[in-house]
């Protein structure tokens, strides 16, 4: 377009020049397609092989032995989506066609995030939502709306228990697996009930606190519920102050914190006299420890939060598929079933930090867990969830090839002529301008574990993001969790399923589902399928 006075608008003359760019790189770009994916059969047969599952799927309606929970902290579409990629590309694919464990679920909704006081939650009142069944406000741990964050006195009367609690009711072993510490937000809503999140230990309490009778997160762990297998970091929280770390004796962050002199491990222990308890925190002991002839277990591996995965050396510390094996292993000698919270708790930090190769490695590591838990299982008896608490300010942009690396650069450049990453985040610490201008990142590694992302604002540590997450389900009544829901139903639908907590109602009789048929549905078979309701109708009346 030109202008009166016979100069061309630079707005178009930009956009001319990214179109011209965008063809070139499209027609660049349609060499890496293989061979059968240029064939319009490749993908009508993906298609016919798609519909033909969907056709064939037959609801799953039987009682609910075991429910498994997979959650991934900070685990918003896009990081699956990214995670997907970074997959395959481990295993030397271009990564976009990539199965996920998760992908293969059968039903799949949406649950919204936001909490009663704010439009963008945080992973504690999410948790109590997805674990308790009510939402909450920010920061508050295992409570209604009608508590207030950081006030000691507001939690009384406003307790919510989870679904952990109702399953342990029901009779059946709990558990929870983390790779953040056990006392963090996602697994501290299974048992406790507090104002404050960071009220891991009591020396976290504020005066007014201790003064109004509020216990920590940590103590809670022991006197609330029972709980068979407790896996994950915080050692820390749980001796006196000043108590030496077994594996860090010259780091003095990662001494004891308790003020109170307690040493709450030597009091689960003893807790536990006439069962089979065991306490770990290295890899050696926790190889050592026999699921058949275990009733409790206690993993703490790290003072605080464990290590991300790309930092974790596996002569040390067991893996998050290794950890979730053992817990299973423990937990289904039960005859009535189990209860188990698994979570990948760093991919969120890998996000607050901006170092977007540290969430996606997480999320993977999450996946494998994941595919070991449904090894281990019967889909016919056993409920399994994937899920997230809330997403993060992560987007995926630009134009890269097919096969580009997930962590790599676009091959498009900014109107200031530098490059910049696939991956970015809204804001972060890594807004970086220097005489008006972005870092120029060409020769930079941003492949890199340390490499922080760019971001639009500045701030100290990411911020979550507000979109609804994803809800994977498979087993008995998985179909309940589709479409989309407030994130608070989701225990609702495993409590359903699983016959646990305080609606039952519809578990007084079991009903065996009639077999498959493939033939039509004509008069005669109608008729015979309305009698044989009617009878056992008749016969359930009758008892």
């Amino acid at each position: 377009m030109t202008l009166g006075t016979g100069h061309t608008r630079p707005d178009v003359t930009m956009e001319t020049r990214h179109l011209a760019v965008l063809c070139v790189l499209l027609a660049a770009g349609l060499t890496r397609a293989t061979v059968e994916e240029e064939n319009p059969e490749f993908w009508r047969s993906l298609a016919r092989n798609d519909l033909e599952a969907a056709l064939s799927r037959k609801l799953n309606t039987n009682v609910a032995k075991n429910i498994l929970l997979f959650l991934g902290d900070g685990m918003g579409v896009t990081t699956i989506t990214a995670a997907r990629i970074l997959k395959g590309q481990l295993q030397n694919r271009t990564g976009e066609e990539t199965i996920m464990t998760m992908d293969t679920f059968p039903y799949v909704g949406l649950a919204k995030v936001y909490t009663v006081d704010f439009q963008i939650p945080d992973s504690a009142a999410t948790a109590t939502a997805y674990l308790c069944g009510v939402k909450s406000n920010l920061n508050v741990v295992g409570l209604s709306a009608a508590a207030r964050n950081g006030v000691c006195r507001s939690q009384k009367g406003n307790e919510v228990t989870s679904i952990l609690k109702w399953a342990k009711d029901a009779g059946k072993s709990v558990g929870i697996v983390t790779t953040t510490r056990v006392q963090h937000a996602t697994p501290a809503a299974s048992y406790a009930h507090s104002a404050s999140r960071t009220w891991y230990s009591d020396s976290d309490l504020p005066p007014s606190a201790q003064q109004q009778g509020c216990t920590d997160i940590a103590s809670q762990l022991l006197n609330n519920t029972d709980i068979h297998v407790i896996i994950g970091g915080g050692r820390k929280y749980m001796t006196p102050k000043g108590t030496v770390d077994p594996e860090y004796p010259a780091d003095p962050t990662a001494r004891g914190q308790r003020s109170d002199k307690r040493n709450l491990i030597t009091e689960w222990l003893s807790m536990k006299q006439g069962k089979v308890a065991r306490y770990v925190w290295n890899r050696t002991d926790f190889d050592a420890v026999d699921p058949e002839t275990t009733d409790y277990l206690m993993a703490l591996f790290e003072p605080g939060d464990l290590r991300f995965e790309l930092d974790r050396d596996p002569a040390l510390d067991p893996s998050l598929t290794e950890t979730t094996e053992k817990a299973i292993r423990i937990l289904q000698k039960n005859p009535k079933g189990f209860f188990l919270l698994v979570e990948g708790g760093r991919i969120d930090q890998g996000h607050h930090q901006s170092r977007a190769s540290m969430a996606l490695h997480e999320t993977v590591s999450l996946d494998e867990a994941v595919a070991k838990g449904l090894e281990l299982t019967n889909e016919e008896e056993t409920l399994t969830l994937v899920t997230a608490d809330h997403s993060h300010a992560l987007s995926f942009n630009g134009y890269p090839f097919r096969g580009n690396s997930i962590l790599g650069k676009s091959p498009l450049y900014g109107t200031d002529m530098l490059p910049y990453t696939t991956l970015m985040y809204g804001n972060g610490p890594g807004h970086k301008i220097t005489n008006n201008k972005r870092p120029d990142i060409r020769r930079v590694n941003t492949k890199s574990k340390e490499y922080v992302q760019q971001a639009a604002a500045p701030l100290d540590s990411e911020t979550h993001g507000g979109e609804d997450v994803c809800v994977f389900a498979r087993g008995p009544m998985a179909h309940l969790l589709q479409g989309v829901h407030e994130q608070s139903y989701l225990p609702h639908a495993m409590a359903y399923a699983a016959c646990i907590g305080h609606d039952t109602q519809h578990c007084t009789h079991t009903h065996t589902p009639a077999p498959p048929s493939n033939t039509a549905h004509t008069p005669h078979t109608l008729t015979l399928t309305l009698i044989t309701i009617l009878t056992v109708a008749m016969l359930n009346a009758l008892q």
